[in-house]
């Protein structure tokens, strides 16, 4: 195979940015004959939007994305000649939210983390400036710790999970939304207001690793923050885990969809591509093998939640098989 083959061309969603880079760099040592695939990130609805720009080798050939493909983006596809589309879910992120061992049992809903972390909120029917400066403020089951929170920073992929399945859900299920819409704001501009969290010290963007996160808590026993699953379990001994929603986090309670901050991360395969890129179809067999996403994968290590093992099968059964959309 000539190295001077076109690479492979992938972009989409940051969350799965690093795991499809994990995968890039070992196929690249494991098929040396096909230049090392290239992923980029720009966001799921970006990637998928180069993605159904057409076919050809000015299109890209994968898209990495948090979310499934939307009917509007489908369309936007077939209208593009983009008509044969592969699916290929890998398995499943969660975030969780943890305090240094010993303390006191934690649980957690979308509204407590809302209330505890969002910039604006209703309060006596007005929306103000989020005036909680303890945990049993927001919630009076939880411990009278002042709030300080250490989150994932906007450069995480992370950070999205967080926003959508907690920060937007409280903002939601509280009446903020709708207080932000009758302030005058449209859907978009509300919808944008709601995400955003305190910037008074009390929510932390942590933009460093996982590690820089339990410094922060070794050094604040007070302090709660948000991990990986997988950070957290080789952690044990030093972090106590919330439940959210009364729901343990776990692989099985994550791949299952039970846990609240949870979601399945998918890649599409442009399979008029297939047999014309080089490599593609053996890039996607590579991502989808044990070695990469089982349990004792790299892309585990890095905080994938591997889906069950008969899901797993039925992953690779179905990209063998061809199945599109």
């Amino acid at each position: 195979m000539a190295q001077n083959a076109q690479p492979i061309q992938i972009a989409g969603s940051s969350t799965v940015l690093p795991y499809a880079q994990i995968v890039a760099e070992n196929f690249g040592e494991v098929y040396p004959d096909y230049p090392t695939p290239v992923v980029e990130s720009g966001g799921t609805g970006a990637g998928l939007k180069q993605f159904c720009s057409g076919v050809g080798p000015d299109t890209i050939d994968v898209a990495n994305a948090s979310r499934p493909i939307s009917a509007s983006e489908k369309k936007t596809c077939m209208d593009n000649g983009v008509t044969d589309i592969q699916e290929v879910k890998f398995g499943y992120d969660g975030i969780v939210f943890a305090t240094a061992a010993g303390g006191s049992d934690w649980k957690l809903t979308p509204t407590d983390v809302f209330k505890a972390l969002g910039a604006k909120m209703v309060v006596d029917g007005k929306l103000v400036d989020n005036p909680n400066k303890t945990w049993k403020s927001v919630n009076d089951s939880l411990p009278d710790w002042n709030i300080a929170a250490y989150i994932p920073g906007s450069k995480h992929g992370t950070r999205e999970v967080f926003e959508t399945k907690l920060i937007e859900a409280g903002c939601k299920a509280t009446g903020t939304l709708d207080a932000l819409k009758a302030s005058g704001m449209d859907e978009k501009a509300a919808g944008a207001a709601c995400l955003q969290v305190r910037k008074d010290g009390a929510a932390v963007d942590i933009d460093g690793d996982y590690t820089e996160t339990l410094a922060r808590i070794d050094a604040n026993k007070q302090g709660v923050g948000v991990f990986g699953l997988a950070f957290y379990e080789q952690n044990q001994d030093k972090l106590k885990v919330a439940t959210v929603n009364d729901i343990v986090p776990s692989v099985e309670t994550i791949s299952t969809g039970k846990y609240p901050v949870s979601r399945p991360l998918f890649f599409y395969v442009k399979k008029a591509h297939i047999g014309v890129v080089p490599g593609l179809k053996e890039y996607a067999d590579f991502f989808l093998s044990e070695q990469m996403i089982g349990p004792d994968s790299p892309l585990a290590t890095y905080g994938l939640v591997p889906a069950p093992d008969a899901e797993r099968e039925t992953y690779r059964a179905d990209f063998d098989a061809g199945k599109t959309m």
